[in-house]
């Protein structure tokens, strides 16, 4: 079965830079996400790769798996919390001591889902696809980013519930903040490639396309050993988001994930928005989806509010989820069981 960490008030916030550090023109920058959490009456331990960068990276990979391993087997700190993602965590998976780890939360995107999802697949423990802790340093957030909160509140054996998003930010505007900090400007709509109203139900899992692909092959992308902790009728329903790749690129990804096996039990697949996607002779986004589509034989829902393009909701690797779309908008319940 599936292990739920709990997130209490006045919890103890551990912040390790896994991937990429925070080069000092930004710490300022950072320091007000940590001031925001001390508001919100969490204490903030924060580690050394925190606030160190170079070539691509906070540190070296043991140095910054250490420094992983000692915030996850302290039974003090509730909640992981990266400052935001980079490009080479994959570097220190070897290194992480899975078997050690105490239940608690990780929650982060970007290059960080390859760490939630190997640790999912691998232990059995929920993971928190969502914001990053950089995002939530305004001095208010999006309804639809406010909601880790309550999602990692959500005990065991209970359900939370959330919904698309109003507006989503179309482009980053870093010279001119809001309170909340991001610019949501453009009507959020949730789409099918059969342009039709869609329920999916199964367990919830993925990250981005762009990280977790590199992980078919190695032990830390076992997808049959998920299998475990699900019954025997269950499926999963796949969420991706899509940084840099290309339409072809994108599309190479997704069959090396199907001949890997990924989605042998596959009862749905979302994909977030993204500002990526560039055609290729004039093979588009929405011509991935619906050959994907043909092959798998299961819905396909895009556009939903997961990545880069900001806000997100906060998907947890391992629960069971349904998946409504009507009429452009969508709701994800999720059940810790």
């Amino acid at each position: 079965m599936i292990i739920y960490p709990t997130l209490n008030t006045k919890a103890i916030i551990g912040v390790t830079a896994p991937s990429s550090g925070v080069p000092s023109e930004l710490h300022q920058m950072f320091n007000q996400a940590v001031a925001r959490m001390e508001e919100r009456n969490y204490s903030v331990v924060c580690k050394n790769t925190v606030w160190a960068q170079y070539k691509a990276k906070s540190a070296p990979a043991q140095v910054r798996a250490d420094e992983l391993n000692d915030l996850l087997q302290d039974e003090k700190i509730s909640i992981i919390f990266p400052p935001w993602g980079g490009e080479l965590l994959i570097e220190i998976l070897e290194y992480i001591e899975f078997e050690k780890m105490k239940p608690k939360w990780i929650l982060g995107y970007s290059d960080t889902s390859a760490l939630l999802l190997a640790i999912t697949l691998k232990t059995g423990i929920a993971t928190a696809h969502g914001t990053n802790l950089v995002d939530i340093r305004g001095v208010t957030s999006d309804s639809t980013t406010a909601m880790w909160e309550s999602v990692l509140k959500t005990n065991a054996g209970e359900s939370v519930i959330q919904s698309s998003s109003m507006h989503y930010q179309k482009h980053w505007q870093h010279d001119n903040p809001t309170s909340h900090v991001f610019h949501l400007t453009e009507p959020t709509k949730w789409k099918t490639i059969d342009n039709q109203n869609t329920i999916i139900n199964g367990r919830l899992l993925g990250g981005c396309i762009d990280i977790i692909r590199h992980l078919v092959g190695t032990p830390y992308g076992e997808v049959d050993r998920f299998y475990e902790y699900m019954k025997p009728n269950e499926t999963i329903i796949w969420y991706f988001e899509n940084c840099d790749l290309s339409s072809t690129d994108l599309r190479r990804s997704l069959v090396q994930l199907r001949l890997a096996g990924w989605f042998e039990r596959c009862s749905g697949i979302m994909f977030g928005r993204s500002a990526a996607n560039q055609p290729v002779n004039f093979y588009e986004e929405q011509d991935v989806y619906i050959d994907l589509a043909s092959e798998l034989n299961v819905p396909i829902i895009y556009d939903i509010d997961c990545g880069h393009v900001p806000p997100q909701m906060t998907l947890i690797n391992g629960c069971f989820a349904k998946v409504e779309v009507e009429n452009g908008k969508g709701t994800i319940t999720q059940y810790f069981i």
